[in-house]
């Protein structure tokens, strides 16, 4: 019974992770972009100026921006001030809404950046961008699709994945052994070693992400709470468990605005020093002005408790906290979310979850070679008995060399398109995801073609040193076309933009070795049937996890 279960896992776990695979490789790979998506954006527009470090404590530019916000924002519905505290905010930034028209919710929205003088600093022209945000998206956004059927693609896939992941567990009854035990240059044996060891390596967080993924669109997944609840009523919904905090209108009073810095001055000695993220106002220069002191983000995993003081904005005493309708479920999704996003995570933990995630990469990728290094043998058989390779076989080997090679060259080439598409092109963001794409299609195009006439260890190799010359080259191409390369960055010491560069290198250089590693493996003998239908066998084609 015990052995028939297992057969059954089995099963279930090598097909259900077949079915998803070459959309879970893509949400992975853009799903890693998400770890540092404001480093891709800042990088993606070279026209920003070099990271410098203010001189201004927390106070000092409170009072600052506070005194611009009132010169030219007077009558505001509200304003807020962002200091340079967080890793997306390198400047002192505000921005203010003006007073909304009848009808409308809310007015129109101006962004500005201050020196530390407190003078607005004229914002450089940049180029048309998707940047590392919109990469990050189509992890669940995917592209050319309404949002709602992405949503229900990714999440079709995440619940593969996770049926994957449990039926792995179950079927491998000595995965921790395992995860010790890597025999190289053992065919089948081999591939499934790594598969095992990468798989284990990162076992907790492959289940969070994929658990989290889902609870992300928990009410387009499951919306009958939703519907009994609320009748369907969304945002009367998110009102009632995190209701608007201040003054929806002014109340027709003047009243002058308290000085924000004793506000920050109360904020720091609750929190500690450089703790204070962002000032928000309602309604400011009103008898109802409402302070908001948020914290600095990404203190907490939990994302809740004293993250955030009230304070009346014409006396500066402080206010309670607006009552918020809390249940232990909402905390266990805040959590779950904040987990999924590393937004609480600093660079060294950032670091791990990218590293995680590319693991995952590795996981899906030693996943697919091994379907195909384990069915080879039957290939043969059939081209022995004069028969053409199976049209399944044949699919997967071309889904699986363009996507696992191509997939990570064509995410190359997105970095490419930004700095070799006219400044002037119309729409030139969406070009930028345009040529993604379309060498994507290219290099399974390409796989299909090779594949006839070519072993496929020879497909993988050429594909393979594509992307390490699109990669290891972008630091170059980033020199030709821009001031912001390694000579310049290194000793400006901006190692937001420097980072970029070398982990482009660092790409470029794993891809060769895997370039590498096949050209040195020993070919094995052909079969006797030479032609377009050949299949070699290729035992150690690749070396073990690789994907990027």
């Amino acid at each position: 019974m015990k052995d028939h279960f297992r057969q059954s896992m089995a099963w279930l776990h090598t097909w259900a992770g077949l079915v998803a695979a070459w959309v879970l490789f893509f949400i992975f790979v853009t799903g890693s972009a998400g770890y540092f998506n404001t480093e891709i954006d800042r990088w993606m527009r070279p026209e920003l100026p070099l990271a410098q470090p203010t001189t201004l404590s927390p106070a000092d530019a409170v009072a600052l921006a506070q005194r611009y916000l009132q010169s030219v924002a007077g009558g505001a519905q509200e304003f807020s001030i962002n200091l340079p505290v967080d890793r997306g905010n390198t400047r002192l930034n505000v921005w203010w809404r003006a007073q909304p028209a009848a009808g409308q919710r809310f007015g129109q929205l101006t962004r500005q950046t201050l020196d530390d003088a407190g003078a607005p600093v004229a914002a450089p022209k940049v180029r048309a961008t998707g940047g590392g945000n919109q990469l990050y998206r189509m992890h669940y956004r995917l592209r050319y699709m309404s949002l709602d059927a992405a949503r229900y693609a990714v999440g079709v896939c995440t619940m593969l994945m996770l049926l994957a992941l449990v039926s792995g567990v179950i079927v491998h009854k000595k995965i921790f052994a395992d995860f010790f035990t890597f025999r190289p240059g053992k065919g089948q044996r081999s591939w499934l070693d790594a598969h095992n060891v990468v798989s284990v390596l990162a076992l907790p967080f492959f289940v969070m992400i994929t658990y989290s993924g889902l609870v992300f669109f928990l009410f387009d997944y499951v919306p009958a709470g939703l519907q009994a609840g609320m009748e369907g009523r969304r945002d009367a919904f998110f009102e009632q468990i995190s209701p608007r905090q201040g003054p929806a209108a002014p109340g027709g009073v003047a009243a002058p605005l308290a000085p924000l810095e004793r506000m920050v001055r109360q904020a720091e000695a609750a929190w500690g020093a450089g703790e204070v993220g962002r000032i928000t106002v309602a309604q400011p220069g009103d008898a109802l002005a409402w302070v908001t002191v948020h914290r600095r983000p990404g203190r907490s995993v939990t994302g809740a408790g004293n993250d955030r003081l009230h304070f009346d904005g014409v006396s500066g005493r402080p206010l309670p906290a607006p009552a918020v309708r809390d249940s232990g479920s909402r905390s266990t999704r805040d959590v779950l979310l904040a987990l999924h996003e590393g937004r609480f995570a600093g660079v060294g933990l950032r670091w791990l979850y990218f590293a995680s995630s590319l693991l995952g990469c590795a996981m899906i990728a030693t996943g697919l070679v091994l379907w195909t290094v384990k069915r080879r043998r039957d290939q043969e058989k059939r081209l022995k008995a004069g028969q053409s390779v199976a049209f399944g076989f044949r699919l997967v080997e071309v889904l699986n060399i363009g996507t696992i090679a191509g997939l990570c060259t064509a995410v190359a080439a997105f970095f490419w398109a930004n700095r070799l598409l006219p400044a002037g092109l119309d729409r030139r963001a969406d070009w930028e995801f345009h040529c993604l794409f379309i060498i994507w299609g290219l290099a399974l195009l390409h796989a299909a073609l090779r594949l006839r006439f070519a072993p496929s260890r020879r497909v993988w190799r050429e594909q393979l040193w594509l992307a390490c010359a699109a990669f290891g080259l972008l630091p170059l191409l980033n020199a030709l076309t821009t001031d912001r390369h390694l000579g310049v960055t290194l000793p400006a010491g901006d190692w937001v933009l420097a980072g970029f560069d070398l982990t482009m290198l660092a790409l470029g250089a794993v891809f060769a070795l895997m370039a590498s590693k096949l050209r040195r493996t020993q070919a094995a003998p052909r079969p006797a049937s030479q032609g377009r239908d050949a299949l070699p066998a290729e035992a150690a084609a690749l070396p073990a996890g690789g994907t990027r």
